[in-house]
């Protein structure tokens, strides 16, 4: 395969990534997994070098893999759902309920290529969706006539009080061009720099706009776009002949901000990518069985837009949303993440997979409200996959993940208007996919 047809292939799957709107919500924001074979061992994937996601998992191991290509797109499901109750003193004027799934499936693609330079030496490509937050719950949950500064009278409001449907979308491609390079026999480095990509809108906060610094630039302002660079460098190891190790950094991908939201998001409109790190362990517990472990860490909360709790101050007031890095935002915390996988040769060419991914929640109780636009709640995750390999060479893999029905219940903390009782967020997930792969 030239580089002319590969780079052509990259811009095919960039465009439709774009198009499809990657919206992951699994550990955190980001996905439990990057490329079809680590998703069907829970994430898992530090130590191993079975493709050419190492652009998105640990950049050392692309130079192992040799020259390969690998395309594939996951079918991705959130159920979402929130509620109130008890508002009002108990009297209950503005309990309601709701999903957020008028719009529930996303086709998210990924892209990997490699290419051998010589024997110690590669050059290579990983294109992704880090992650994303989706939420779109219908109108007409809410008396619109006992809303403050909400939807115009007559008009059913959302659960927010706004009109309109209520929701977010933000989606966030990278592209990682990746070089990897063996220091020795045994041991190898590589580093990738994170080109990234991102898209939001906000629509159905009208009545946010009374503690917003630019109310105009805070909802139904369609998408807006920014780019941002990063980098991600990593080590791997083999340590015996049934012993692996890998460990890789990313740093914090600074982006330009989002002006049509910067009355919405800390620092003027500010969301950057968080820095995270990871180390995982592979195991050849007998000559048909790999067993592979990661530990994660995604620090959301150095992120002011996303780690700033939504009872900061200076609320209530016009600062409350967007004005500097005190302004508040979601409130989330870092997370640590457990990947565990296993990988068992039924034949020469089928090869099946089983995993298990926990994570930490991010939102507390006392974020609740904010993040009915982003229940980012789940925490236990199962995947199962396979990869089998055709008489030409090439391989098909699949895998499903399924992430448990997770709620989180705290006090309903509308800055702008006392509501009170409680309100509950909750989320499950499904995803299941296929790739295609092939050595050349």
């Amino acid at each position: 395969m030239g580089y002319k047809h590969t780079f052509s292939a990259v811009a095919l799957v960039v465009a439709g990534t774009l198009a499809a709107g990657a919206a992951h919500a699994t550990d955190g924001y980001f996905s439990h997994g990057y490329g079809m074979k680590a998703k069907g061992r829970g994430g898992a994937s530090a130590a191993m070098t079975t493709d050419t996601f190492g652009g998105a998992n640990n950049p050392a191991t692309m130079v192992w893999v040799g020259d390969r290509v690998d395309v594939g797109v996951d079918l991705f499901r959130p159920d979402r759902e929130a509620s109130r109750v008890g508002s009002f003193g108990g009297a209950g004027f503005l309990d309601g309920s709701a999903d957020g799934n008028d719009t529930n499936n996303f086709l998210i693609p990924e892209f990997g290529y490699n290419k051998l330079i010589n024997p110690d030496l590669s050059l290579g490509v990983t294109v992704y969706g880090n992650g994303g937050m989706n939420t779109d719950y219908a109108s007409g949950q809410l008396d619109a006539g006992i809303c403050a500064g909400g939807a115009p009278s007559g008009v059913p409001a959302n659960l927010l009080c706004g009109s309109g449907n209520l929701g977010v979308n933000l989606s966030q491609l990278i592209i990682a061009p990746t070089a990897a390079y063996k220091i020795n026999p045994q041991h190898s480095i590589g580093v990738s720099p994170l080109i990234a990509y991102q898209r939001f809108k906000a629509y159905g906060l009208q009545p946010f706009r009374q503690i917003s610094s630019d109310p105009a630039n805070l909802t139904n302002n369609d998408y807006d776009s920014s780019w941002g660079l990063g980098v991600r460098v990593g080590w791997f190891g083999k340590l015996t002949d049934t012993l692996s190790m890998g460990a890789s950094y990313s740093t914090k991908i600074s982006m330009d901000e989002f002006d049509k939201y910067r009355g919405l998001f800390a620092e003027q409109g500010g969301f950057d990518i968080p820095e995270n790190y990871n180390i995982g362990i592979a195991f050849k517990a007998a000559p048909n069985v790999t067993i592979a472990a990661d530990y994660q860490r995604i620090n959301y909360n150095k992120i002011k837009s996303v780690g700033n709790p939504s009872n900061q101050t200076p609320c209530p007031g016009a600062a409350c949303l967007g004005a500097s890095s005190a302004s508040i935002g979601f409130g989330w915390q870092n997370v640590d993440v457990i990947k565990l996988g296993v990988e068992y040769a039924y034949s020469n060419r089928m090869l099946l997979r089983a995993g298990y991914n926990h994570s930490d929640n991010p939102i507390q109780s006392r974020d609740v409200t904010f993040n009915i636009l982003a229940p980012g709640v789940v925490q236990d995750h199962v995947t199962a996959g396979f990869t089998y390999t055709l008489e030409s060479g090439s391989e098909i893999t699949m895998a499903y993940m399924h992430a448990f029905k997770k709620s989180v219940s705290g006090p309903a903390t509308n800055p702008y208007f006392p509501v009170g009782g409680t309100e509950t967020i909750g989320m499950s997930q499904d995803s299941l996919g296929i790739a295609w792969g092939k050595k050349f």
